[in-house]
């Protein structure tokens, strides 16, 4: 079935895939199990992540309606805003960003990259108002003639979900080759399409035995469950996309928030000081310590088996280190 993606338009933003799958000796070896970090933050793509397998679908799509501009929304940290303006200016397309809470409008880290791109970046008061926001551009550009694309934060649309449907068939590729199967996949969700788009690839292969764990960034796990289950129910429904795949199949965790969505505490600074200094790997404060917490947590309480093969997908981000420097900071001087 993985055909039928193959077949569905894709604008080339990854020159080099796959990302690399760097087995994590140490940490592994702390926890006691095989640890392999999916290094989805090596992309070529204005410091890459996850947003870039799922915009070289969206964009393929908007390519092929003939849109000149692209139109999206997410929060003032944004790593799906930036590299949404970048895949924009590398198609010659138009890209507008509405930003919202929480953060600080002053340009650092995704935020001062948006701005070396060119991005219009209209900043909501409130994040219910982005759509709207976002509806209302969309309808004065066409009346100027112009043509916009509406993409949902975090490219969350069944076109954004081939991108890691894909990335699924990558995963299982690397690991034949050193003779391993995975046996757990931990992420960072949120807006969904990842996750979706892991469950509906392994499905897709016939690697249902294959546990895709999502650790909520913010949201309560039943909204994102049900965010999941409605992403991969309407992609198979647009693509004709033929799997077995109940609500039950989709496991998120949201015992890792830390007090709510881009909520930094010394919990998650000393995870990112951890991976750092046993790996020499750099996550990010909002999405991939979380995440990392998570993966470690659910080791030490038995969820996940000792002995087993886990994949960390890192799904990027390192520039909001750099937005959320003085609070990262701080931590790590008040615990050194």
């Amino acid at each position: 079935m993985m055909w039928k993606i193959f077949r569905t338009p894709r604008y080339r933003l990854v020159a080099t895939l796959p990302t690399p799958l760097e087995r994590a000796n140490r940490l592994g070896e702390d926890l006691g199990i095989e640890l392999y970090i999916k290094r989805d933050d090596v992309m070529e793509l204005a410091m890459g992540g996850n947003k870039v397998r799922k915009l070289e679908f969206i964009l393929g799509d908007a390519l092929s309606r003939g849109s000149d501009t692209l139109i999206t929304r997410g929060a003032i940290h944004s790593n799906h805003a930036r590299l949404t303006a970048a895949a924009a200016r590398k198609a010659g397309l138009d890209v507008y960003l509405v930003l919202t809470p929480p953060g600080s409008r002053e340009p650092q880290g995704n935020l001062l990259l948006d701005m070396m791109l060119g991005a219009n970046v209209i900043f909501a008061v409130e994040t219910q108002d982005a759509d709207k926001i976002m509806q209302d551009l969309a309808r004065v550009l066409e009346e100027k003639g112009r043509k916009p694309y509406v993409i949902p934060g975090g490219g969350a649309s069944p076109h954004g979900v081939l991108g890691y449907a894909m990335a699924s068939l990558e995963i299982i590729q690397q690991l034949y080759m050193l003779g391993k199967k995975p046996m757990y996949i931990v992420h960072a969700t949120g807006t969904g399409a990842t996750q979706a788009g892991l469950i509906l690839g392994m499905r897709m292969l016939g690697a249902s035995d294959v546990a895709i764990i999502g650790i909520s960034n913010g949201r309560k796990k039943d909204e994102v469950r049900e965010r999941i289950y409605r992403l991969v129910r309407n992609t198979m429904e647009i693509f004709s996309i033929d799997v077995k795949i109940d609500s039950d199949d989709i496991v998120v965790f949201d015992d890792y928030i830390f007090g709510g969505y881009a909520s930094i505490t010394k919990e998650v600074v000393e995870t990112l000081k951890l991976v750092a200094r046993r790996e020499g790997l750099i996550l990010d404060p909002v999405y991939t310590a979380k995440a990392m917490y998570g993966l470690i947590d659910l080791v030490k309480r038995g969820y996940i088996d000792k002995r087993s093969t886990v994949v960390f997908l890192h799904t990027g981000g390192t520039p909001i280190n750099f937005q959320y420097s003085s609070i990262i900071s701080r931590y790590m001087q008040h615990h050194e």
